[in-house]
This record gives structure tokens, sequence and C-alpha cells, in this order.
């Protein structure tokens, strides 16, 4: 691919696929059709979600750094992982597994990935002891960017990010409730202001909903699970940045 290439796959969830330049970067890949009480309801992604050149996960709870996604990975793509949750990716079998906090850059597979924070829990979950700080990343490559805040609220630093050709930003949850850590649509709009973006799709939304609770908590599943990428766009209306909502799996090329 030339120098200047940017596309995006989004596979659902936070998962999502950007090509910068000549190389494939799988973020948080979650690409399976249960968690535990939670169904996806979205087409479920083909073997090209695994198609990767560098893998990176924001934080260690199951829904972002999910161990049997991981495990389709071939063993020599490096994997940027939490400093803390360094040895459950090693455990897999992966080679190249690099643990990083705020504040780190490096340089793997042809693109410069600078480590950000992140305000969400840092556990592994709520009863266990593996903690890892929650993270955002920049990425820059063949004169391209982008951006991927991981679970976090609204911070303060955002302004210091940089404008990037695509932000792709986290605009709500998998449930009934959108607990502190994350951001709705109108936050997410507001980060993408924050940090100026050419580009900005919303992830995060729209795909995994707890099993029996689609009907039984009609206006809550409305409101956190079937209007979020709208409200986004309709935040995101006048300005600068030009918002797209996408169908997971759907490829979309911004040369």
């Amino acid at each position: 691919m030339a120098a200047g290439h940017l596309a995006l796959t989004w596979w659902g969830h936070a998962s999502s696929t950007v090509e910068i330049g000549s190389a494939q970067v799988s973020i948080d890949p979650l690409l399976t059709p249960r968690l535990g009480h939670l169904r996806r309801y979205a087409d479920p992604p083909g073997a090209a979600a695994y198609d990767a050149d560098l893998v990176l996960v924001s934080h260690l709870h199951g829904d972002h750094l999910h161990l049997p996604s991981l495990r389709g990975f071939p063993p020599e793509i490096p994997v940027v992982v939490p400093k803390g949750g360094e040895g459950l990716v090693r455990r897999l079998g992966a080679h190249r597994v690099r643990p990083v906090s705020p504040g780190d850059v490096l340089e793997l597979a042809g693109v410069r990935v600078a480590v950000l924070p992140a305000t969400h829990d840092d556990r592994r979950g709520p009863h266990s002891r593996l903690r890892g700080p929650a993270l955002g990343f920049r990425v820059d490559g063949a004169g391209r960017s982008f951006w991927f805040p991981g679970d976090t609220e609204l911070r303060d630093d955002m302004g210091q990010v940089g404008p990037v050709d695509l932000a792709l930003v986290p605009i709500g949850g998998w449930g009934p409730t959108l607990e502190d850590g994350h951001m709705d649509p109108v936050a997410g709009a507001e980060a993408v202001r924050r940090v100026g973006a050419v580009t900005a799709v919303p992830v995060h939304w729209g795909t995994f909903w707890p099993i029996g609770l689609r009907h039984l908590l009609r206006a809550n599943h409305h409101r956190l699970f079937t209007t979020p990428g709208q409200r986004f766009l309709d935040a995101l209306e006048g300005g600068d940045t030009t918002a797209m909502v996408l169908a997971a799996g759907r490829r979309v090329v911004l040369d």
C-alpha cells in the first residue's frame, strides 16, 4: 500500500483494524459471539479481523484484553498491553509482548505509538488483584495519524494529543447503565473537539447487550444501545470534523 494510506474497519464494540501506511493495527480485539452474559448483536467478524502487524490493548478488562481473541493472532505479532497484564498475553504463546505505561513511545511495525493516560478502572476484574493502567494511544505513520482514547472519561489533557486524521471514540458500553470511566455521545464529541480530527468514528456501542434485557429494559436499550451513534453525529454537526457511523465489518478508506 502506498504511503499516506488510511483505512478503517470497525468489528464492533471497541475492536477495530486501522490500516495506516503499510501497517495494519488491531485495537482491543473482541471477536467472539458471546462474552459471559453478553450476546453480540452484530455481524460476527471474519478472518480478516485477525490480519494485523500490531495489536494494541487499552486496558485489562475482559472485553478489551480478551484472551480467546488474542489467541487467534500469530505469536510473532507485537502486542502492546498495559504494564501488569503482560503475563496473561505471554501465556498464550505471544513472543513479542510490550508492557507499557502512559508516556511511553514505541516504534513498531513501521508506526509510532504514543501511549496516553485514560480515566478508567485499572483492575482485571472486580475481584482480581491484577492491575494495569488504563491507556489510550496516538499512532502516526506514513504521514497519517489516528487516536484511540480507550475507555475513559473526558480529560483536560486531551487538548495536548494534537490533531489527527482519524479519531476512534468510545461513546457507550454494553449494559443498561453507563458507569464512571466512560464517555457518552456528547462527551465523546467534546473529546473530538479538544483533540481535533478530520474524521471521527464512534466505537464501543451497539454491539453487545445482556441476554434477556433487550426487551425488559426497552428505554435503556434504545438510549444506550440503539441511538448513541446518531447522537454522536448530531453532537458534531456543524463542526470541522466529518463524523460517520459504520456498520460492524464495513471497511472505509480515508485516503
